[in-house]
């Protein structure tokens, strides 16, 4: 399995939102959801690579499709 770097929170959610999810709400977290499912984002600097990988797992993508939407 290809490993994936800690990423900056903003870059996380522009590669989601090509994916198809949106916004939902923001705080000390973001909210995206595509209308099935929702991924909450810290917003962390960078976002440590173990829960970047699960929140890639939860939307449902590979680390190799996440990381051509980077």
């Amino acid at each position: 399995m290809p490993k994936l770097p800690g990423i900056n929170h903003l870059k996380a959610v522009r590669a989601l939102e090509k994916a198809g999810f949106q916004i939902v709400r923001q705080g000390k977290h973001i909210v995206m959801s595509d209308g099935v499912r929702f991924l909450t984002i810290p917003r962390h600097n960078p976002i440590n690579a173990h829960t970047m990988a699960g929140i890639v797992r939860d939307a449902g993508l590979t680390i190799k499709e996440f990381r051509k939407l980077l």
